[in-house]
């Protein structure tokens, strides 16, 4: 089983170990593509302040965050697992999982980033800031720089067993499998029920949808879930006791999931 996750907009506030060595990260094959994408944002952080402001989606508050990107070939680096620290990263609670856990995590989780590709928990990277929707000089927009070199290493990734996809639509817009990968892959939206005066009512869950995903995860995690195939991977969510509902989809896209909670 790959499990795909996004990043956060959260990080640490820096890292605690050695310099960053994009030749020891994941996913080997994305080392010439995060080189360059890693110039462009360095070049990018390091000149006109207005112009890297508006191309990152950042404001005049947050110009410490371009002084921190001029220096990401020389940055102390943590593990990803530790550098990511928003809501989907807290509710999965990678340090408090059991040894067995943690090492399946390892095996099978994959991080989305909008400068390193994709990077598994464990890969040592420095904080940075530099959103999917970017556009950096000499890439261009990185949603389209990714979706053609990922393609090949994603595809590896998932070899021939279940994918589940937790990606949020920019980052998954990066990689999206086709064919029969499509058939064993499985994405999910989180649907918030509550009682109304008019009955049960249904709503799509926007800020929290991260914090349930991150729930899903370590549940699969401590269970100790190693579905073979998609219809596998529905049942084991089950088996957590999660409400789950299949939605009709195209032949050759991915098996949508709804989640249902009546807690956020």
């Amino acid at each position: 089983m790959l499990i795909l996750l996004p990043p956060s907009e959260g990080k640490a506030d820096a890292g605690t170990g050695r310099r960053l060595d994009l030749t020891r990260l994941s996913l080997p094959e994305l080392t010439p593509a995060r080189q360059e994408v890693l110039a462009a944002l360095i070049t990018l952080s390091g000149g006109d302040e207005a112009a890297a402001l508006a191309a990152l989606g950042l404001s005049a508050g947050q110009r410490g965050e371009l002084a921190r990107n001029a220096r990401l070939d020389r940055a102390a680096t943590a593990p990803a697992g530790q550098v990511y620290t928003g809501v989907l990263y807290e509710a999965l609670d990678l340090a408090s999982l059991p040894a067995p856990a943690q090492r399946a995590a390892r095996r099978t989780v994959l991080i989305s980033s909008g400068l390193w590709g994709a990077v598994r928990l464990t890969d040592r990277i420095p904080p940075y800031r530099c959103p999917i929707g970017a556009k950096l000089p000499g890439v261009g927009a990185l949603s389209a720089y990714w979706r053609h070199a990922l393609a090949p290493a994603m595809a590896a990734a998932a070899g021939d067993g279940p994918v589940l996809d937790l990606r949020s639509g920019a980052y998954a817009a990066t990689w999206a499998p086709r064919g029969e990968a499509a058939g064993r892959t499985v994405t999910v939206r989180v649907l918030h029920e509550r009682e109304t005066p008019a009955g049960p009512a249904r709503s799509v869950v926007s800020h929290f949808n991260k914090a349930t995903k991150g729930r899903l995860v370590r549940d699969l995690l401590l269970a100790g879930a190693r579905p073979r195939t998609a219809t596998g991977l529905v049942t084991a969510l089950r088996d957590l006791k999660y409400t789950v509902e299949e939605q009709p989809t195209a032949a050759g896209r991915p098996r949508q999931l709804d989640v249902v909670v009546t807690e956020l």
